[in-house]
């Protein structure tokens, strides 16, 4: 049979970058269908108030790199764009603590997760420049002085970061590659990671991963959406369309002998989940579940005045254990950019007889003038630390498909809280946030939806196609092969089995060059 591609991976973050690149190594014709555009230094954002440029909203043609995701009980943060999540995450690049590598879901798949995975662990390292991040800043210091508060000075690091910390604004040869990677630029310190690194110092995939595959001949196709995989011989068809405005432009069709599909949790699935009600009805009956938040709370401090900029310094700088399962680490956005920081209110105590909102609008009356004053738009960044805290417990949640209310002929995510509660408020976040806020002279908040709606958060957004040992169990083996579909990968978030109570990006690439180390090298006919 004749096929377009031997692989057609879908989208083009960190499981996907990482597939494409194997693959073409591997002799393999591969094409990379990402949904975002393609972004060059000058193409992000000045401040994320540019929200055509900053966010994702392709029904009225803004292509942006943050998505926003609302569910029925969680908000998703998310990344679009050739690159995917690299462009909009804050770079950090961490490995979990041991207690995730012997989760129950996974455990017995392999003798020693963490041991199989440790030279997959180093490689990620090694492509996406992992660098000690060589300065802290105030918000650092309090951290520090928190940590020495709890007696636990030890766990307070700074932050592992994919960035390449060369001269400002000096461009060198590439420093990773043997020159085989595109020039690069010592980071600014200016904080625009999670809007888009224009001054070229951020290891995002598109100066790794992607860069190489592209050279080597991998195909990458922007700005165009899958909508639907069918089954093909031994094979599938992928069925494309324009990803601008409402999709109703020219559709196409690709022949692929096989499928990985890279497109976020999020994103892979929902394609998964049409798939199984349409044409791959073999897919697990656990497509969906064990999704997880990973644990996540966002909160922060924001200080009365501006005498010092806090946002100065890469994305995140550092991270604390405050105890053996809750991490927090402090996060910025760059000079002007306070779109984000708009969610801020009061911070309110959860627990009790009394509700979070009932709480918060005691505060708004106790303290009017206040309230007002943090409804201004101006100086935000410059004045606020944001504290996101994560935790290696266990809870999760659904996904089941619904349909739009905008676009009823459309299906979209709808979320279903399942074991354990997925939490909208920690104690040991706003501990955090009120420690770092008396440090620091300034004033404890928690955000909008966690206290008003009970709706958490997340920027990382894990699990529905998670790995098990059968169909029973889980969606994909230990070789992240579809069970009933030997030909379809799932190589992204979407595979984490447990929360990790770390950024998950360099787990994911792990995962994927583990499993991507499993795929032969191409036999010529």
């Amino acid at each position: 049979m004749s096929w377009d591609y031997d692989f057609v991976v879908v989208g083009s973050g960190f499981g996907g970058s990482v597939a494409a690149l194997r693959l073409v190594e591997k002799g393999y014709h591969v094409a990379v269908i990402e949904a975002g555009r393609r972004f060059g230094p000058g193409d992000f954002p000045a401040t994320n108030w540019d929200l055509r440029r900053y966010l994702w909203a392709p029904a009225f043609g803004w292509l942006g790199l943050q998505r926003l995701t609302p569910l029925s009980g969680v908000m998703v943060l998310s990344g679009a764009g050739v690159g995917g999540g690299s462009l909009v995450y804050a770079n950090t690049l961490l490995t979990p603590p041991a207690k995730f590598f012997i989760d129950p879901q996974w455990a017995g798949m392999e003798p020693d997760w963490q041991r199989t995975l440790a030279p997959h662990y180093a490689t990620a390292r090694q492509m996406l420049g992992v660098a000690t991040n060589p300065r802290l800043w105030r918000a650092d210091e309090a951290f520090r002085a928190y940590a020495q508060a709890l007696g636990r000075e030890a766990h307070f690091k700074p932050a592992e970061v994919g960035v390449f910390f060369g001269e400002p604004g000096v461009e060198v040869a590439d420093p990773y590659f043997g020159g085989r990677g595109p020039r690069r630029v010592g980071c600014s310190h200016t904080g625009h990671c999670m809007i888009g690194c224009r001054a070229g110092g951020k290891n995002s995939l598109d100066r790794n991963y992607l860069y190489l595959a592209e050279t080597l001949g991998a195909v990458v196709v922007s700005e165009t959406t899958v909508t639907e995989l069918a089954p093909h011989g031994e094979g599938f068809t992928v069925q494309l369309r324009p990803t601008r405005g409402w999709g109703l432009g020219d559709r196409r069709v690709l022949l692929a002998n096989h499928v990985v599909v890279a497109a976020g949790a999020l994103g892979s699935n929902r394609l998964l989940l049409q798939a199984r009600a349409r044409k791959l009805p073999k897919l697990s009956a656990k497509l969906g579940q064990f999704v997880r938040t990973n644990s996540e709370i966002i909160n922060g401090v924001m200080a009365r005045d501006s005498q010092y900029d806090y946002s100065q310094g890469v994305a995140i700088t550092s991270g604390l254990w405050v105890d053996e399962v809750t991490h927090v680490e402090p996060v910025r956005y760059p000079k002007g950019s306070g779109l984000m920081l708009m969610l801020a209110t009061f911070l309110v105590e959860g627990g009790g007889r009394v509700p979070r909102w009932l709480r918060w609008l005691g505060s708004v009356a106790r303290q009017p003038w206040q309230f007002l004053q943090m409804l201004r738009p101006w100086a935000r960044a410059e004045r606020s630390t944001v504290c996101l805290t994560m935790q290696a417990v266990d809870n999760c949640l659904e996904l089941r498909l619904g349909r739009s209310w905008l676009r009823p002929w459309r299906q979209v995510l709808r979320s279903h809280f399942t074991r354990g509660s997925v939490p909208s408020y920690l104690p040991q976040a706003n501990a955090a946030a009120r420690a770092i806020a008396k440090h620091l002279g300034a004033t404890a908040h928690n955000v909008y939806p966690e206290v008003l709606l009970n709706m958490p958060l997340t920027a990382h957004i894990l699990g529905g196609a998670v790995m098990g040992p059968d169909a029973e169990h889980g969606v994909v083996d230990k070789r992240c092969r579809a069970f009933g579909y030997e030909n379809l990968w799932v190589v992204d978030g979407s595979i984490i089995p447990a929360n990790l109570g770390v950024n998950p990006s360099l787990t994911i690439t792990a995962l994927a060059e583990y499993a991507m180390s499993q795929v032969p090298p191409r036999q010529e006919p």
